[in-house]
């Protein structure tokens, strides 16, 4: 049997609620949003790049987000020693590059690993918390776990504009 992009209910944002509501649901409607326009999908559409010269697929920016919320919540926000996904610093594109033998299902089960993961490490602390970003040239700039959540908000937003023109370019499907 094939295995394909499991369906998602996504559930609609918040429309009244502090900030700390407001900035969770946002990023989960995203989040969902992302799944969204993968439901349905074998492996090898996934795996579909949208128009060349473009590498870019629903696969791929799976993948990417997972690495996205492992980097932001978990290794700059929290200081957790884990390592980066699919990514190395000989193939720093390898989330969005390596997706031709990639396995599907696999990657999508890290990427629920990983949101559950961020979910918890930003779970009770406060949006006001900050971290340094170390830059490569020395410097740093002093962030908040607000900025984390605005920044992941439009990382989504901006990749699921992404994920809609692939979509449709594989199989006609369009929508919110």
């Amino acid at each position: 049997m094939t295995w394909t992009a499991p369906t998602i209910t996504r559930v609609n944002e918040p429309y009244v609620g502090d900030e700390r509501t407001m900035l969770d649901g946002w990023l989960d409607f995203h989040r969902q949003t992302l799944l969204l326009k993968c439901a349905g999908l074998t492996a090898e559409q996934l795996k579909t790049a949208s128009v060349e010269p473009s590498n870019l697929t629903l696969l791929g920016l799976v993948r990417h987000m997972a690495n996205v919320e492992r980097w932001w919540f978990r290794i700059r926000f929290a200081g957790e020693q884990v390592e980066g996904l699919y990514c190395t610093d000989s193939n720093p594109d390898g989330d969005l590059d390596d997706v031709a033998g990639a396995d599907a299902e696999a990657d999508f089960a890290v990427f629920e690993a990983e949101v559950e993961a961020c979910r918890r490490t930003a779970s009770g602390r406060d949006l006001d918390e900050t971290f340094l970003r170390q830059r490569r040239d020395g410097s740093s700039d002093e962030m908040s776990l607000r900025w984390v959540y605005v920044h992941m908000i439009e990382e989504y937003a901006r990749h699921n504009g992404h994920a809609d023109l692939i979509r449709e370019r594989i199989d006609g499907v369009t929508g919110d």
